[in-house]
């Protein structure tokens, strides 16, 4: 049993919607719902009465959601107590981002960062975008840093979250370059002969981005989905070895890009590129619960930037 299975149903519980809660919890209804089925097996009876609308729980349901709330106030205690036990990394910012950003903006943002601001620890916690989401929200990390479009936000409460713009990205499809340095495959091509696509999996934020903007596109695209993962730099390595097209953030292929290894796959096509903005968020201080301190002036400095652009 894991506990994001606990958190889903306390949502399901407060919402009594699998819809309203799967977007709370930043995961598509059906993965949502295998989770809550998940949590169903692990019980070994029906938690939720599917029959009614709004969802209602069963009995052991209402068992469940009280003595879970119980159970994840019990973790988040212990886990506040046993930080108090500890100082070390005082001087460490921990971040949390997902895997895409991690490989591509992170690396080259922190060097730029230790030339402006100076010198700094740093941990990198890279996840998918709901599971960084959720460090943040768990109080997991210091800085959460993150795409956004305004198709796809988060659910933050603007009220106890705050938030930097740390500039632009840019999604655009991208194949690997013929011998004569043409596109290996072209957008649009033709209803009957469907060029071969990289895409990302369900679910995937990035993938939510590409639906997007091929449901935009001026012209009929026409794609064969042969190849699919959660990591744009899985998408990369294919289209690198010309397995198909792949749409991908410039930042994880401008090296490819002066190097003639891959090209646009749309040289011809309009519109099919969508900028997105990268993202710092962090739980604003209450009271007594002050951040760190070398945390405080990185994001002091990241806001002063921010209104220097």
């Amino acid at each position: 049993m894991e506990t994001k299975w606990l958190e889903d149903f306390v949502s399901l519980a407060e919402t009594r919607s699998f819809s309203r809660s799967a977007t709370l919890r930043h995961v598509t209804q059906p993965a949502f719902s295998r989770r809550i089925q998940s949590l169903e097996a692990w019980a070994g009876t029906d938690l939720v009465d599917r029959t009614s609308y709004p969802t209602r729980l069963t009995p052991a349901g209402e068992t469940l959601y009280a003595q879970s709330l119980e159970m994840l106030q019990a973790l988040q205690s212990t886990r506040a107590m046993l930080r108090g036990h500890t100082t070390v990394g005082k001087d460490v910012i921990e971040f949390a981002v997902p895997h895409t950003l991690a490989f591509t903006f992170f690396p080259a943002w922190v060097s730029a960062l230790r030339q402006k601001f100076g010198p700094i620890k740093s941990r990198l916690i890279a996840l998918n975008v709901h599971d960084a989401v959720m460090r943040l929200i768990e109080g997991s990390c210091d800085l959460l840093i993150s795409y956004h479009h305004a198709s796809q936000p988060f659910q933050l409460d603007p009220d106890r979250y705050e938030m930097v713009s740390l500039g632009q990205e840019v999604m655009a499809p991208y194949v690997k370059a013929d011998a004569d340095g043409a596109p290996l495959y072209r957008l649009p091509g033709r209803a009957g002969q469907p060029l071969p696509y990289l895409g990302y999996a369900p679910g995937a934020y990035l993938g939510r981005i590409v639906e997007l903007i091929l449901k935009q596109s001026p012209a009929a695209i026409h794609l064969d989905r042969v190849y699919e993962t959660d990591m744009a730099e899985g998408l990369k390595a294919m289209a690198l070895e010309g397995h198909g097209i792949a749409f991908l953030p410039y930042s994880a292929v401008k090296k490819e890009l002066r190097a003639r290894k891959l090209v646009s796959a749309a040289p011809d096509v309009g519109g099919l590129e969508m900028t997105m903005d990268v993202r710092v968020y962090r739980e604003k201080p209450v009271g007594a619960a002050a951040p760190k301190g070398i945390a405080q002036a990185l994001w002091t400095y990241l806001q002063a930037q921010s209104i220097q652009k």
